[in-house]
Parts: structure tokens; C-alpha cells; sequence
């Protein structure tokens, strides 16, 4: 059966809505930003989704990417600030945060910022010395993400970091800093193996000088150990002196036999354990000595409450060799 005239109208229109409801709903993957135009003004941005414009008057104008990115700077030299030159590269990450500003703020974004970035590598590099722009890297980094990140602001960008990737020297300059860094090097072990002797000796004194003062600490404590010996033997031999003495002046003839028979055996010892003596010839009146003993036990019970003294009994002569 064919269709009228309605029919095809209405078909028409059906197709015509169709084609509408297909103009007016946009997709816009996740991370990134469409922008909308109406009449080539910029009206609204479209979020990661579904999202319905006005057909055949509303347009998308920028497809903006909202993801972090980076970007690479290339090879530039550098003058520093002991006039130095040098090359340096590095890389940019940046993120779009306000798309309607990256599309209409600044043309050609990507080329701004590495323009940018390269400007103020020249610059910060350039005010540092040659030594400082070698180990402070990260001063550099924190400089130029400070400056990079504050400039691009107004085109609704955010610097997330600047990396400094190599600082290549010239050779010959490199040759005179391998040079300058084997002297300190040899410099400063020189500095310490002159202070690991000087150390050394001050210790082998110190050790010297504490064995000198032990040692004479020793020789002061045995000194003196001798001296307290000698001081109280002779106190004892001069309270024996004393006490003797005391005896003979009181008359005591005990005493006296015991003073001269102590003194006389003595003698007779040091005689006979000379090492050169072998024969030992006795002219001597051992009587004497004898009675001597005999008041030394008299003396004895006098002492210790014993009876009245008995008279000495005789004896004979006593030998007249002795081996």
C-alpha cells in the first residue's frame, strides 16, 4: 500500500526530528573539555558525558585536553654568571583547569608555554654561578615552576613541575673540573693522613707521658711503703732500745745477759750462713752465752708470775770446733 501525502509528511518529519535530536546531543569523552559557540560566541563548556546543545545554532569550538601533559624543552645554551656556557633541556607538565581560557586567552598554548619555559631557563640559569647551577637543581626546578606557573595563570593553566633534565658543560671545561676535583681530592687526603699522624703522635705522647707519671706514682707509693717499713722498725728497735735500757738503769742483770746473748747469737748466725765459710773455730766461753739464755728464762717467769729464780746449774766447757 503507498503512502500519501501526510504519510510522507509525517515520515519526514520523524526523520527530520531524528536528525535534530542526533544534531543537538554531543559525547564528550573523558578528559576533555568541549567548548560551545553560538554564532561563533563562546557560550558554555561541555563536561566529560552527554550533553545537548541547541541544533544547527550552537557549535562545539575547542576540544580542549583537561589531562596532565608534558611537554619537552629542548637543547638551548645558557650564558651563567661567570660566564660560563653551557646547554640545558628539560620537560614541562602542565594541566588545564578553566578550558574556555586555554581556548580563547592565548593562541597556540602548547607553543606559549615552551616558549615560556625557555625564556626563564635562560633566565634563572643565567643569574647563577657555574658551581651553584651544577648542585642546586632543585633550586632550579623550585625557581622556574615559581615564575613559569604565575605567567601562564591568566590562560587557566597550572605548571605541576619544570624538571632541568641535563646541563652539559663545554669539554674543555668539563677536563679543567675532572682536574680541579682529583687535586682537592688528593688535597684532602693529604689533610688527613697528615692528621692521622699528627693524631697518632699526640696519642703515642699522651700514652708516654700517663706511663711516666704511673711509673713515678709507683716509685712514689713504693718509697714511701719503704719509708712507713723502715720508720716502724725503727720505732720498734727504739722502743726495745728504750725498754732495755730501762731495765739496765733499774739494775735488772737479766736483762742485760738477755740484751748481749741476742746480739751475740746474731752474730753468730750472720758467721755461720756466710757463703765462703766451711770451717767455724769457737774460742769462745759458751758459758757466758749459757747463762745469758739462763737469764733470759728468769726474765721470762718474773714476766709471767713464775716462782723465785733457781741458781744456774754447772755446766762443761763447750766445744771448741764447730762445722
Amino acid at each position: 500500500m503507498g503512502l500519501d501525502g501526510s504519510g510522507v509528511a509525517l515520515l519526514a518529519i520523524g526523520v527530520l526530528a531524528i536528525l535534530v535530536l542526533f544534531a543537538g546531543a554531543k559525547q564528550v569523552a573523558q578528559g576533555y573539555n568541549y567548548t560551545v559557540e553560538r554564532f561563533g560566541k563562546y557560550t558554555r563548556t561541555l563536561k566529560p558525558g552527554l550533553n545537548l546543545i541547541v541544533p544547527f545554532i550552537d557549535t562545539i569550538g575547542k576540544k580542549i585536553n583537561v589531562m596532565e601533559q608534558v611537554l619537552d624543552v629542548p637543547h638551548q645554551e645558557v650564558i651563567t654568571k661567570d660566564n660560563a656556557s653551557i646547554t640545558a633541556n628539560g620537560v614541562t607538565f602542565y594541566q588545564i583547569l578553566d578550558a574556555a581560557a586555554a581556548a580563547y586567552e592565548v593562541s597556540d598554548l602548547q607553543n606559549a608555554i615552551l616558549n615560556l619555559t625557555m625564556t626563564n631557563i635562560r633566565t634563572v640559569m643565567g643569574s647563577m654561578d657555574l658551581d651553584e647551577l651544577l648542585s642546586n637543581r632543585d633550586e632550579i626546578n623550585k625557581r622556574l615552576l615559581h615564575v613559569v606557573d604565575a605567567a601562564v595563570s591568566p590562560w587557566g593553566v597550572k605548571i605541576t613541575r619544570i624538571e632541568i633534565k641535563d646541563i652539559d658543560p663545554p669539554k674543555d671545561l668539563v677536563e679543567s673540573m675532572g682536574r680541579q676535583m682529583k687535586a682537592e681530592r688528593e688535597k684532602r687526603a693529604t689533610i688527613l693522613e697528615a692528621e692521622g699522624r699528627r693524631q697518632s703522635a699526640i696519642l703515642q705522647a699522651e700514652g708516654a707521658k700517663q706511663a711516666q707519671v704511673l711509673e713515678a706514682e709507683g716509685r712514689k707509693e713504693a718509697a714511701f711503703r719503704d719509708a712507713e717499713a723502715r720508720e716502724r722498725s725503727a720505732d720498734a728497735e727504739a722502743k726495745a732500745t728504750t725498754s732495755v735500757s730501762e731495765a739496765i738503769a733499774s739494775g735488772n742483770v737479766q736483762a742485760i745477759n738477755y740484751f748481749v746473748a741476742n746480739n751475740y747469737i746474731k752474730a753468730l748466725e750472720g758467721i755461720a750462713t756466710s757463703p765462703n765459710q766451711k770451717v767455724l773455730m769457737l774460742p769462745l766461753e759458751a758459758a757466758s752465752v749459757i747463762g745469758s739464755i739462763g737469764g733470759i728464762a728468769e726474765i721470762a717467769r718474773e714476766t709471767f708470775g713464775g716462782g723465785a729464780p733457781s741458781a744456774p746449774r754447772p755446766t762443761g766447757r763447750p766445744p771448741t770446733a764447730g762445722q
